[in-house]
């Protein structure tokens, strides 16, 4: 059975990043490394680690004096989930559309275009 991967905002998704980069941490350490990126304060950061927490996209260990935070999936999930929800919302589920589209609006290099081809070559076949 697989588990279902939260929906996680723009903001969380920077507390995130940080706790990807390197855990567990304290949210001392949080606040810290979200104010080199933001001028977020530190009552925010804290509410946005509470969210997480509560969704369940981010543990806690609070068998020390002071707790630490970890994510319980990992960027790929994470960025998976969020495609997935994406082509859903946005092309009604269809891969394809979104493909098609991306590929009419872009400019594609020869090599981008060689290594589309390798990826698709490689995926198999289904029956």
């Amino acid at each position: 059975m697989t588990k279902e991967i939260p929906n996680i905002s723009e903001s969380e998704w920077e507390i995130m990043h940080v706790l990807w980069e390197k855990s567990p941490r304290t949210a001392s350490e949080v606040i810290s490394s979200m104010q080199e990126k933001t001028d977020w304060k530190p009552k925010t950061i804290r509410t946005l680690l509470d969210r997480l927490t509560k969704k369940k996209a981010v543990g806690v260990n609070k068998d020390q004096r002071v707790y630490t935070f970890y994510p319980l999936y990992s960027q790929e999930e994470c960025q998976r989930a969020e495609a997935r929800s994406f082509v859903d919302r946005i092309y009604g589920g269809t891969l394809k559309s979104m493909l098609v589209q991306f590929i009419q609006e872009e400019s594609l290099s020869e090599d981008d275009i060689k290594e589309l081809r390798s990826i698709l070559d490689k995926k198999p076949k289904e029956k």
